[in-house]
């Protein structure tokens, strides 16, 4: 199994379980999606943990492999599936990072309503090194960190740490990697001292107050990555590349 879901004392926990890295093809995101919907319903869970099996990584991202002109029409509706499960669940959603989270791991991780990263986890969006770009990120991050922050994350594809990710405001909290277990159970009392259905509330006031233009521009973003990105010579370079282990020789068209 790609994806492993346990449940305890009100908490479900999703574990991406493709190590060392947890990259996302096709089968695992139908898995992940299909874990994220079964806790929709469940009345005896309050709290979902999404994380990463290992401590190289929460998860590096979609296989570079599904990037191709002929798989990408499916890997984003698939991808962007997950996504908007993640946004209508009931239930607060955390993620627990440790080590590398990237492109679309990062996209799933600030898809979550609180981000628990270890000191030594990074954060990137590195889609644009290899010519294509996040569309969730895209559609999500201005709004979230600010137009010149979200600009800098996706235009350059830089490496963030945990402490510049907390800074700007990318994630919630930062542990020490041997107190992170601990940090996440802190967390999980916290939101379990609370009333149910007064959590549940403010958690869907919240969602629609900051979510009210995301649909549109999710789906603005898919068309231009669809309609224009797929057409350019660079998409498919950027990829080959990338499989290949080289530089990309851009042809800017």
């Amino acid at each position: 199994m790609n994806v492993l879901i346990e449940r305890s004392d009100r908490t479900a926990f999703i574990t991406l379980n493709r190590p060392p890295l947890n990259v996302l093809n096709l089968a695992m995101l139908r898995e992940l999606k299909d874990a994220v919907d079964s806790v929709r319903s469940d009345d005896a869970v309050d709290l979902l943990v999404l994380r990463g099996n290992g401590e190289r990584a929460f998860c590096a991202g979609v296989d570079v492999k599904d990037h191709t002109r002929e798989k990408v029409p499916e890997m984003l509706e698939t991808m962007h599936g997950v996504i908007r499960s993640l946004l209508s669940l009931p239930q607060v959603t955390i993620a627990l990072v440790r080590g590398a989270c990237l492109g679309g791991g990062c996209e799933l991780a600030s898809s979550c309503d609180l981000i628990l990263a270890s000191e030594d986890s990074f954060f990137s969006t590195p889609e644009i090194n290899v010519g294509c770009y996040p569309p969730v990120a895209l559609a999500r991050f201005p709004s979230q960190l600010g137009y010149h922050r979200a600009a800098e994350i996706i235009l350059t594809g830089k490496k963030i740490s945990s402490q510049e990710a907390l800074a700007i405001g990318l994630i919630n909290r930062v542990a020490p990697v041997d107190a992170i277990d601990n940090a996440l159970e802190s967390l999980l009392q916290e939101l379990k001292g609370k009333s149910r259905a007064v959590l549940r509330i403010a958690l869907k006031g919240l969602r629609e107050t900051s979510l009210a233009g995301f649909s549109r521009a999710l789906e603005r973003s898919e068309q231009l990555y669809l309609d224009e990105l797929l057409k350019t010579e660079d998409v498919e370079e950027g990829v080959q590349a990338f499989l290949e282990k080289r530089k990309p020789r851009w042809n800017h068209r």
